[in-house]
């Protein structure tokens, strides 16, 4: 029977006798989480997508359903969260489920691997493709569900201490890389190194690494890594669309009114647009102060670049013959990827190009 008129003909007294009370006062029900995040307060963009989130979960609940946001390091280590949302530490969390693949490579389907999707090609295999489906069932077995949260759209490939102009250069690099990019930087010749973003300037300033990739011209001017590595490199190949994501209790989320899990998806979804909507109106300005003070904005070289192809096809073929999570996953992104970029082909590569190239 539909609710209101269970309710009308009933009375509220024939409600509490027939047991329907419950959900009907669960929908209405105070609720408070706290969400830990990966990352640190400084960073308004991506540490930011949280607290928008956050905000819009208590606008559409009349404020009774409050979220707490945490930066990385106040309720656990950055690198941690997983850990806190799985064993009911924490509700949820805020981070990007690719610093996380060595618990399973399979993570890093979620949010970017080399050579990957762009941010509108992921947020289509995602909503409209198997992505949500397949990383949910991946992540079922981590006792938590996953809400996309992000994107910061293609990144930059970082900050160098000196120049990188050969293949050879790589050899020996201590390269601050997150997550799984940085089994193919190894095969490079390079020492990847997993920092968290809170210190990565005091890592770089003193010679610990030598280069650092983070997000872009606008996280990383806040950051001040120009301050102590001149070679500022592009593309970022192994993110050209990274994903972040919410990743909530399964206990948790199951506790919500079906009105609350709504919120909740559309919440998410707010924040995952207003996300990149942010770093794309903020990367222009950021990057044009940066050159103006003297930043040496560079092209990866083109051996680089195919090395890294190279290597990165041989890992997802040596991953798909040894992981079947693995398998499950990369080979309907692999074949969306495909299409995509058939697609892409015709239409926004050849658009971009034609506008980048006319004097506006």
């Amino acid at each position: 029977m539909e609710r209101r008129s269970f309710i009308r003909t009933t009375g509220i007294a024939g409600v509490l006798a027939a047991g329907a009370a419950p959900a009907i006062v669960q929908a209405q029900a105070n609720v408070r989480w706290r969400l830990a995040s990966s990352f640190p307060k400084s960073l308004d963009t991506i540490y930011g997508g949280a607290e928008v989130f956050a905000k819009k979960v208590s606008e559409m609940t009349g404020g009774k359903f409050q979220i707490s946001v945490h930066a990385g390091g106040e309720l656990m280590p950055p690198f941690g969260v997983v850990d806190g949302v799985q064993n009911g530490t924490v509700e949820l969390c805020h981070t990007v489920p690719y610093y996380f693949y060595g618990k399973d490579p399979t993570f890093a389907l979620g949010a970017a691997v080399p050579f990957g999707l762009n941010s509108r090609q992921m947020s289509a295999w995602m909503f409209e493709g198997n992505g949500l489906k397949l990383m949910r069932e991946f992540y079922a077995q981590y006792n938590f569900i996953n809400f996309p949260g992000g994107n910061s759209g293609a990144q930059m490939a970082g900050w160098f201490r000196k120049e990188i102009k050969t293949l050879a250069d790589m050899k020996g690099l201590k390269f601050r890389i997150g997550g799984f990019a940085g089994k193919i930087v190894e095969r490079l010749g390079g020492v990847p190194q997993n920092i968290p973003g809170g210190e990565l300037y005091q890592a770089l300033e003193k010679g610990t690494i030598d280069a650092a990739e983070w997000v872009g011209p606008y996280d990383d001017q806040k950051l001040g890594f120009h301050k102590v590595a001149p070679f500022y490199y592009y593309p970022g190949w192994w993110e050209g669309g990274p994903q972040i994501d919410f990743f909530i209790n399964t206990k948790a989320y199951e506790g919500l009114s079906a009105e609350y899990k709504a919120i909740v998806e559309s919440a998410s979804a707010y924040a995952h647009v207003d996300m990149q909507a942010k770093y794309d109106a903020r990367n222009p300005g950021a990057l044009k102060q940066l050159v103006a003070q003297k930043v040496k904005l560079l092209p990866l070289p083109k051996a680089v670049m195919d090395a890294a192809f190279k290597e990165s096809m041989a890992v997802y073929s040596e991953l798909s013959s040894s992981n079947p999570s693995w398998k499950k996953v990369y080979t309907d992104f692999a074949n969306f990827r495909r299409d995509q970029n058939l697609w892409f082909r015709f239409t926004e590569a050849q658009f971009d190009r034609y506008m980048q190239s006319a004097k506006l």
